[in-house]
């Protein structure tokens, strides 16, 4: 009985497994492909109508307009004519292969007990068997920056693939920033501890800024010295003031925002990205005299403040880009690991509410990929750049005609089923199966 139990358990563990596990991650591109016939959106807001486009060994090797060339065609060859095709959309920002289920602690790795922990690397929590990375696949959704959370500095992200065996082999491009969580001049009362309900000053905000200075200062000194005493938080510090890792400020306040901005003065930061900027339209001026670019967060929520318009978080991203300001769309806040399928969906919003279809595109490729430093290799469809790209049967920032055939990573053909796509094709068989029947009924 005993034994019987024990080979039902392992049965059922290997049956689960085969169910809930990743798609087996496609292997490395072997022959040429070649693309003909399909719109070719560039990512850079340039289209080819009717495009010819070669890929070997991972990486873009022509590119052009196929009625001006008689270029013989290479490998495998895909007629798509009438067809879409567009660069890998880039989620920054994101915590997909952080937290597979809110519910299960175990799975949740999105944050450490701390807080200033730049010396954190997310890359080597991520889950590359994650179902919630699977699911963003099929949207177009391909490379993504793995971000933690928590405490004032929360770590390091780094960009990754979303089709890898292991953090390895889906690392783009290793520690590319630290992420730091500015404090807010007002704060929600605690009413459990007897405060007034509602928005009040922030008494201890100054304080707060303070010490982020004095831990950025205490590093350069550190730095500076010996450092004969392993100090792992302040060595982390190194590359940033080396100007080799970005600082991510996640700040969405008016005031907040002007004193990030002195902060990077004060303390000679190379590169910054203002995260969220919700009031970064105010002092749009000051970001753009100081090269400070902006991920903007994502437009389907509500208007944070009572004065603002309805529509302000559909029309931010485009208002930014109109100041002259460098803008990618980021979706991070409620459900965010689910919603990050999204994000296509969130630049065909921002689409809709009058910037150019083109330069909204450009907000989830080019943009992104410039603002995280990976636009040598990513964002737009050029000959030398990586392989990674899609094919659509239409308008791809629109959720009714984003139904992709083809996907690609590196050059690799990647499955694009998942966990949903199984379930959607179990129930519409069974629904399909119960109308024929009744139509049968009925006759």
């Amino acid at each position: 009985m005993k034994k019987l139990t024990i080979k039902i358990f392992v049965l059922a563990i290997s049956m689960s497994g085969g169910i809930m596990a990743q798609q087996t991650p496609a292997p490395k591109q072997s022959k040429a492909v070649t693309i003909v016939g399909a719109t070719a959106h560039l990512g850079n807001g340039e289209t080819i109508k009717n495009s010819l486009i070669i890929f070997e060994d991972g990486k873009i090797t022509q590119i052009m307009d196929a009625l001006t060339t008689k270029m013989q065609y290479r490998g495998t060859i895909i007629q798509a004519d009438g067809k879409h095709v567009y660069p890998g959309f880039i989620a920054p920002n994101s915590t997909l292969g952080l937290v597979e289920i809110d519910a299960v602690r175990a799975s949740d790795d999105e944050d450490e007990i701390g807080d200033m922990l730049p010396h954190l690397r997310s890359l080597i929590a991520y889950n590359t068997e994650s179902q919630v990375v699977e699911s963003m696949r099929p949207n177009g959704v391909l490379m993504g920056q793995i971000t933690p959370r928590g405490g004032t500095i929360s770590g390091t992200s780094s960009i990754v693939q979303f089709d890898a065996w292991n953090w390895e082999d889906a690392v783009i491009k290793e520690d590319d920033g630290l992420h730091l969580n500015w404090p807010n001049s007002f704060k929600q009362g605690r009413w459990w501890e007897g405060e007034e309900r509602g928005m009040k000053p922030n008494k201890d905000y100054k304080d707060e800024v303070s010490k982020i200075s004095q831990f950025f200062n205490s590093a350069k000194a550190y730095l500076a010295g010996d450092m004969n005493e392993v100090n792992l938080p302040f060595k982390a510090m190194k590359t940033v003031f080396t100007g080799d890792k970005k600082v991510y400020i996640h700040v969405n306040g008016e005031k907040e925002i002007t004193d990030a901005i002195q902060f990077k003065k004060e303390q000679d930061l190379k590169d910054m990205v203002i995260v969220g900027g919700y009031d970064a339209l105010n002092v749009a001026d000051a970001l753009k005299a100081n090269n400070i670019s902006i991920l903007a967060q994502r437009p389907h929520t509500t208007p944070d403040q009572d004065g603002d318009d309805y529509d302000y978080s559909y029309k931010m991203a485009k208002l930014l880009v109109d100041k002259g300001l460098l803008v990618g769309l980021e979706s991070s806040g409620q459900m965010e690991r689910m919603n990050s399928r999204n994000l296509p969906f969130y630049a065909g919003t921002v689409a809709s509410f009058g910037m150019d279809k083109e330069e909204a595109l450009k907000l989830i490729t080019f943009n992104t990929a410039k603002i995280l430093g990976i636009d040598d290799m990513v964002g737009t469809l050029e000959r030398g750049k990586d392989a990674t790209l899609f094919i659509s049967e239409g308008d791809a920032l629109d959720m009714r005609t984003n139904i992709i055939t083809h996907a690609y990573i590196q050059g690799r053909e990647i499955s694009l089923e998942s966990h949903q796509t199984e379930l959607y094709h179990r129930y519409s068989n069974k629904y399909k199966d119960q109308d024929k029947t009744k139509k049968k009924e009925n006759e």
